[in-house]
């Protein structure tokens, strides 16, 4: 291309077919359809961004949900799936961190299969550990980048941890959240719920209709129903209709 025909495209966009008539291998590219004589930019491009900033509430229980972690140090959520209680809870962990409410941010899961085993896992500890804790991660991302995700968790402003590297530690300055909590013993919850340190909050989440453990060994529905009658611990109970995944969901909760 020469230096008049370059001029040529910056200024209006066309190419002249002419110049590359010999030259086959070149084809002329659809400038319009890009949009470069149409007044393009990042900025008003029209597109969906799940993203939002600032959490609200879809339904009145995760109202109450939301109400009772800004109001109470120990908060249990319990629902079936798809009440948005651990995106509910990480969301206000985040916020809680950012805000400089905490200090740093502990997520904790059981490692247990969900009625299979997948045998022997390669890798170090953190790569044995990667499926089960991959509900967190993928929480954690959707509220802040990859890249901040992994820098936070390099300087320990955020961990993620299994329950049974939990005992004998006390959580101070930090928001805790313990999910997944019927697949956790009595032993185990109250070996977590008395992790609990000054200035910090702990939302533990959880179905007790899906526990993934024998019948009568998860401790998550004695736990709540005991805590039922402390005034400084709260227990928020979601509901089918608070549900927010596909409303296939909740038809498909009702009957099994």
């Amino acid at each position: 291309m020469t230096k008049r025909a370059a001029k040529r495209f910056m200024r209006e966009g066309n190419l002249d077919a002419e110049q590359f008539a010999p030259d086959t291998k070149v084809r002329r590219m659809n400038v319009h359809g890009a949009g470069i004589n149409n007044g393009w930019s990042p900025a008003n491009e029209e597109r969906d961004q799940s993203y939002v900033k600032t959490i609200k509430p879809k339904s009145e229980g995760q109202a109450a949900l939301m109400a009772a972690i800004d109001e109470k140090n120990l908060v249990l959520a319990l629902g079936p799936a798809g009440t948005g209680k651990t995106y509910l809870a990480i969301a206000k962990a985040v916020e809680a961190l950012e805000a400089g409410k905490v200090g740093r941010i502990v997520l904790s899961r059981p490692a247990v299969e969900a009625g299979e085993s997948i045998g022997f896992l390669p890798g170090d500890m953190e790569d044995k550990l990667a499926p089960y804790l991959r509900p967190l991660y993928d929480a954690l991302t959707d509220r802040l980048s990859m890249k901040r995700v992994k820098a936070l968790m390099a300087e320990g402003l955020i961990e993620i941890a299994p329950v049974g590297y939990m005992r004998g530690r006390t959580l101070n300055n930090a928001f805790v959240v313990i999910d997944e909590a019927q697949n956790c013993t009595y032993v185990q919850l109250k070996m977590l719920l008395t992790r609990l340190g000054w200035n910090s909050t702990m939302v533990v989440t959880g179905d007790p209709h899906q526990s993934d453990l024998l019948p009568g060994i998860s401790g998550l529905a004695d736990v709540a129903d005991k805590f039922e009658a402390v005034e400084t611990i709260q227990v928020v109970r979601l509901k089918d209709k608070d549900i927010v995944r596909h409303p296939l969901v909740a038809q498909m909760l009702g009957v099994l």
